[in-house]
């Protein structure tokens, strides 16, 4: 494009003026190449990631450049996105539009499509230089690894996810947690009580016709409230609040102590934590599997480099065996995993020492992930005929790390922490799989 157009094309005005904090985003999508946000209702979201869009298209130095705007559907995107597009590039002369392809064509050759994310597979074989993909929660998972990544890569493009979390088991939960360590990406939030884009007027009008759990969700951002029933999402949200979820180091100058959920064709699920000063918890690691044996966890846990001090493991490690006619306790005791056995206690009681102690902890991010996601979808049912949660948990793939965390509690409660006496490290034939069990 000559040069003479290109400066044609740029000064002119598109009619949008950015609210200060879609300005804020703006610089954010200049500033990183991946961007992870999750943003309440009503904020713009998606007048804002149209006209990133369309700057860049109008102000790219690269040839045929190309962007697109993804949502789950192709449906929702001519619904949300298409008379966007249109209105802000009406002042672009020889552009042109496609309304059964969702196209639209700049007169520099760059070229914007808006894309609906039903059948991934067919996306493939596109290349692209900046791309939007909104609504993450309900797109596959696939989605970005398998088609848009490889899409990006020819010409280093860039990409954005927006939308509005949807709880802990899907893509936009992964993206926004591995965003907070992976360089080259960003992440924000923006909270309705915090943005003032909605007054307080309009959010009290919202909050009375909507459940607690659908109003945290959909104008504070809430990752566990779309979990009905949450048993420890408030717990959990607000140690995000605190930045309690960081980087959480091991100190190798003391124990490490492991809380354990035994499972023998299920999941077994060990939290390793330890006792800073003033008796902050540590949760600096998680390990869960399943189909393995106690030799496999002990592997693991060698692997990991740590000196431990106690472990401690539910009371039905005092089963006897059909099998083998041997107690789970005992088969542990000859790998050397000497076990503390949790006193019994109700459930209840269990989640409430449970509710007691998460506001004394710090969980690592990138090592607890996965047990931070399973405290969070942990949960009761709801019974729609009495209308009301039923006592008993809801017994899933989240049970294991929260029956984990409720001995963890317990323990913690009902028992003396250990610390190493400093002459166990200096000792070469320190074995940190037996040293203060009883």
């Amino acid at each position: 494009m000559a040069s003479s157009a290109k400066k044609k094309i740029t000064e002119i005005e598109i009619p949008y003026t950015p609210r200060p904090l879609q300005l804020e985003l703006h610089k954010m999508l200049d500033a990183h190449r991946f961007n992870v946000f999750a943003i309440h209702r009503r904020f713009g979201k998606s007048v804002c990631v149209i006209n990133h869009l369309l700057r860049a298209a109008i102000l790219t130095d690269k040839q045929k450049w190309r962007g697109a705007y993804i949502s789950p559907s192709y449906k929702q995107s001519k619904n949300i996105a298409w008379d966007y597009l249109k209105t802000f590039a009406a002042k672009i002369p020889n552009t042109k539009y496609h309304e059964t392809e969702l196209r639209c064509d700049l007169p520099n050759g760059s070229r914007i499509t808006l894309l609906g994310a039903e059948n991934p597979s067919s996306l493939r074989g596109i290349y692209l230089d900046h791309c939007a993909i909104d609504e993450v929660a309900q797109c596959p998972q696939s989605l970005f690894p398998e088609v848009i990544r490889p899409a990006l890569s020819d010409r280093k493009g860039s990409c954005v996810f927006i939308g509005t979390p949807y709880g802990t088991m899907n893509y936009f939960y992964d993206l926004w947690e591995a965003a907070a360590t992976t360089k080259g990406w960003n992440r924000h939030m923006y909270k309705a009580d915090v943005t003032g884009i909605l007054d307080e007027e309009e959010l009290a009008a919202a909050r009375s016709s909507m459940t607690e759990e659908q109003y945290n969700q959909e104008f504070l951002c809430s990752w566990s409230s779309s979990v009905s029933g949450s048993i420890y999402g408030k717990e959990i949200g607000k140690l995000e609040d605190e930045d309690r979820i960081t980087d959480v180091p091991h100190n190798p100058h003391q124990l490490v102590n492991t809380y354990w959920d035994i499972g023998v064709h299920d999941y077994t699920s060990i939290i390793m934590a330890q006792i800073g000063k003033g008796g902050q918890i540590h949760v600096i690691d998680h390990i869960e599997d399943r189909g393995h044996g106690l030799p496999h966890y002990r592997r693991l846990l060698e692997e990991t480099g740590y000196n431990f001090g106690e472990h401690y493991g539910p009371h039905d490690l005092t089963v006897t065996e059909y099998n083998t006619g041997q107690r789970r306790v005992d088969h542990a005791y000859e790998l050397g995993i000497r076990f503390r056995i949790v006193p019994r206690m109700p459930v209840e009681d269990g989640i409430h020492a449970c509710r007691m102690m998460l506001p004394r902890c710090v969980f690592d991010r990138v090592k607890c992930r996965s047990l931070l996601a399973n405290l969070k979808h942990y949960h009761r049912a709801y019974d729609e005929k009495s209308r009301v949660f039923k006592n008993k948990p809801v017994h899933d793939f989240s049970s294991h790390s929260a029956d984990a965390a409720r001995y963890m509690a317990t323990a913690i409660h009902e028992m003396r922490d250990v610390t190493a006496p400093p002459q166990a490290f200096a000792d070469s034939s320190y074995n940190p799989f037996e040293v203060n069990i009883s």
